[in-house]
């Protein structure tokens, strides 16, 4: 549990890393390039539309991204963006294991319920994350349960339960990319509230015929919107084939450890030890090429 505990607070510490030094790019590239091209954009339209009236002045991207709440919605997603990229490389790695031959298993031989350790050491020496992916969990759950109980179907109904399992685990830890993708839009939203708020506040002027708070309140509420639902409608998107990324790993995680284990494993009369030891000695057959032999 300790250990569960710290690998949590080392992940959370990471992801709220990456956050930090994203805010601090995209707040340097705003501070830089963003906001002065904005003003330096707002003044020559307004220059140009002085000197020929009737001239509607253009959109700039900068003028449309330049509030906080939009600097605010772009970072969220950015940082959305990169926890769904490390995770897409991470279901990525998992899947190159279903075509990986984790049990190591002769062709020919089944599995008998003594040898069920051997192959449990060998899937618990897997080097880094790889012992801790969906594929060797599952086996590991199979063989497990074929050791204790010897019951072929046991262990198959137990890869269909570990299967569950890890479709609810996998879903738990996309808990902070959906509340970035859930924060983006929000903080867009909050930008429209504000900026509404500030057209309002502008009503009386509207009355003595100066527009100019409305507009800006309204521009800013505008602006905000379009930012939070082009970024959230991609976001999104990008958290829907993550889902579905997932979905198919298990599946196939299954399907591979039918095909790989529960086909090979042999439910029959457990062997004496000592009659098992002798037969290796004087043949050089091991238990499980034995069993094949047998069945």
């Amino acid at each position: 549990m300790a250990s569960h505990k710290v690998s949590y607070v080392r992940d959370r510490a990471w992801t709220l890393a990456v956050l930090a030094v994203i805010t601090v790019v995209v707040h340097t590239f705003y501070t830089a390039v963003v906001r002065p091209r904005a003003e330096t954009w707002i003044e020559d339209q307004r220059e140009y539309a002085a000197t020929h009236p009737g001239y509607t002045p253009e959109r700039s991207i900068y003028v449309i991204i330049r509030d906080a709440e939009q600097e605010a919605t772009i970072i969220l997603a950015i940082w959305a963006l990169v926890l769904a990229g490390l995770r897409l490389r991470e279901l990525k790695a998992q899947r190159a294991l279903l075509s990986a031959d984790l049990m190591r298993v002769p062709p020919g031989t089944v599995i008998l319920p003594e040898d069920t350790r051997e192959y449990l050491r060998q899937l618990e020496n897997l080097p880094g994350k790889q012992g801790d992916a969906v594929v060797p969990r599952v086996l590991r759950g199979a063989l497990k349960r074929f050791g204790v109980t010897g019951n072929v179907q046991d262990a198959s109904t137990t890869v269909h339960n570990v299967c569950e399992s890890e479709t609810a685990r996998l879903d738990s830890e996309l808990a902070i990319l959906r509340f970035s993708v859930w924060a983006t839009p929000a903080f867009g939203f909050v930008g429209t509230v504000r900026g509404i708020g500030l057209a309002l506040q502008g009503a009386q002027l509207a009355f003595e015929g100066d527009t100019s708070a409305v507009t800006a309140g309204l521009g800013v509420s505008f602006n905000s919107t379009l930012v939070a639902l082009v970024l959230s409608i991609l976001l999104m998107y990008i958290l829907h084939e993550i889902q579905l990324a997932q979905e198919r790993l298990v599946l196939d995680a299954e399907v591979y450890t039918e095909e790989q284990l529960i086909n090979r494993l042999y439910s029959g009369a457990r062997k004496d030890p000592r009659s098992t030891r002798a037969a290796t000695t004087t043949s050089g057959v091991s238990p499980a090429v034995s069993g094949a032999t047998e069945r």
